[in-house]
């Protein structure tokens, strides 16, 4: 990635993702009384766990509703969690007032034509390698793994490289009794 690009993620304050074909790999299995399973990678939420630990909010905002998701999240101590959103722009506004952000602080990583909008905001933009062709040509980063299979870990990455974050994440980890991811 360019220079440009780094000096882009050196700005980032809030991560946000999408969930599925993001977070996922995009595919659904159904129960027979409905309920969807979802499959996520452990590297992913180990990223988003170092994120944390590095200072980062994060956040996830997905069309979707699912229980799953908030049992994720929720062990993930993910800060904001919007599901069933149809309008992801007028989130992302919300968000950044709560916490008093501009668009350059943000990063967000997608997959589909739903994530455009706010591709096309935010200071860092990303895209999973199997992500629509439309999306791509708005990211300034796109990741070599497909979504589900360490992709967000893949641009937490770039961010903590940007950053220098290592030696802070690896000094925090070096203190934890436990992980849940």
């Amino acid at each position: 990635m360019s220079g440009d690009n780094r000096a882009r993620a050196r700005n980032i304050k809030m991560i946000l993702m999408d969930v599925d074909g993001t977070l996922t790999d995009g595919t659904l299995m159904l129960l027979p009384d409905g309920e969807e399973l979802k499959s996520y990678h452990v590297r992913d939420g180990m990223g988003i766990m170092m994120a944390h630990l590095a200072g980062f909010k994060t956040g996830l905002i997905t069309g979707k509703t699912s229980r799953a998701l908030n049992f994720r999240a929720e062990r993930l101590r993910v800060q904001e969690v919007h599901q069933g959103v149809l309008d992801k722009n007028q989130i992302l506004g919300e968000i950044l007032d709560r916490h008093g952000l501009t668009e350059g602080e943000v990063a967000y990583i997608g997959d589909d034509l739903g994530d455009l909008p706010v591709l096309k905001r935010v200071g860092l933009a990303a895209a999973v390698a199997d992500a629509h062709p439309r999306v791509k040509e708005h990211c300034h980063f796109l990741c070599r793994q497909a979504g589900g299979k360490g992709a967000v870990r893949e641009f937490l990455e770039f961010i903590f490289d940007a950053q220098d974050k290592w030696a802070e994440i690896q000094e925090k980890l070096g203190g934890m009794t436990s992980i849940k991811i």
